[in-house]
């Protein structure tokens, strides 16, 4: 048994953070039927993103086509649609043609912009998204150009993760009162949602309103440091006990530049050059081997395949490569466990099984019984 194993999903096949959160939920347990139109003269592919899921070929804008999308819909819990303000109501497909059919449905809407305010009906990507909620700001140096990575600030920090709130949520009220909700997750609202640890920082006087005057971009002691092999490392020692801890660990204890007040901010120029010159001398595994058995909070920066190797993940089992694709174990863990990884279809996989178990037994015969 998983936690979701009672949730129906529809997701309505898109880009990015509305088959990320279908993903999700159907790694959680959730049955996830998803519904993607088919190639034109391509080749039809699996996809990781697919993982734990069926799914069958549709055509939005044929008659019978949505007459079996609102089969669906009628015993699902959850729909997923990720696409632009309007496009669902044109197709007869919107939360009052769904709602009508089964009014405890929560009909989740993934966007950039949201499904009102002057962008909403403009194109956009990730880092759009979350450089215009503010987001994109502090993810560099000053003296350097900010770089999201890839697709995780907005599309998934900021859309996938608030839709499944969102879809939990209503689910929740959904079975305690009968009544279903339309979920509008606007990347750009969960994104700056996410801004408010920040955000109390700031007010603490923590964070300045310009770059370059922040904890997380000039203090020495929360800072990205590069090796001698040109790799990197970074220190997070903010609590003064951590910071003790670091010097200490680096002999640098007793230093002249390193006395005074660990928040002298006139001090903070030269400190930092003087770590930085520091762990400049050695490579990364030097500094892993070091600091990495202490509590001067320390963390090597490793891409996803070095992160697999890691000794703590690998413990924990975070990473796995079934079938050679590199991926994430689903997460979080229940009763001290995770989740198994689950085979990943191809696009339209299911397509024959669902409309003959339709045509023979109605929606009941379609989604797994609870």
């Amino acid at each position: 048994m998983k936690v979701l194993d009672s949730v129906r999903v529809l997701e309505i096949g898109g880009l990015g953070p509305g088959p990320f959160c279908a993903m999700h939920l159907a790694d959680l347990g959730a049955d996830v039927i998803s519904l993607v139109r088919r190639p034109e003269g391509q080749a039809i592919t699996s996809a990781l993103l697919n993982r734990g899921k069926r799914s069958v070929f549709v055509d939005l804008k044929d008659g019978a086509d949505r007459e079996l999308v609102l089969k669906l819909v009628a015993e699902a819990d959850v729909l997923i649609e990720g696409m632009r303000p309007g496009v669902m109501e044109r197709l007869g497909l919107g939360p009052t043609e769904c709602h009508a059919v089964n009014p405890r449905l929560v009909y989740g809407r993934m966007t950039g912009w949201g499904q009102d305010g002057p962008l909403a009906p403009r194109a956009g990507h990730d880092t759009n998204y979350a450089a215009v909620a503010g987001a994109l700001w502090g993810c560099s140096p000053a003296d350097a150009r900010p770089v999201s990575p890839f697709a995780v600030l907005g599309d998934i920090g900021g859309g996938a993760l608030y839709l499944m709130t969102g879809l939990l949520a209503g689910i929740v009220q959904a079975r305690a009162s009968g009544r279903g909700t339309v979920v509008d997750a606007a990347i750009v609202d969960g994104a700056a949602h996410m801004l408010n640890l920040m955000l109390s920082a700031r007010a603490a006087g923590l964070l300045g309103d310009e770059r370059g005057q922040s904890i997380h971009d000039s203090s020495p002691f929360y800072d990205t440091y590069v090796c001698a092999d040109g790799r990197h490392i970074t220190v997070g020692a903010i609590e003064p006990q951590f910071y003790a801890l670091l010097l200490q660990t680096l002999g640098l204890q007793e230093d002249a530049d390193f006395a005074g007040h660990q928040w002298d901010k006139a001090a903070w120029p030269r400190r930092r050059a003087r770590l930085a010159a520091l762990f400049l001398g050695q490579p990364r595994a030097h500094w892993q081997a070091l600091l990495e058995p202490t509590d001067a909070c320390f963390g090597a920066v490793l891409s996803p395949v070095e992160a697999a190797q890691h000794p703590h993940l690998r413990a924990r089992g975070t990473y796995a490569e079934p079938g050679g694709v590199l991926q994430a174990a689903p997460a979080p863990r229940f009763d001290g466990a995770a989740y198994a990884i689950q085979d990943a279809c191809e696009a339209g996989a299911h397509t024959q099984q669902v409309r003959e178990q339709l045509g023979s037994g109605g929606a009941g015969a379609v989604w797994r019984t609870i």
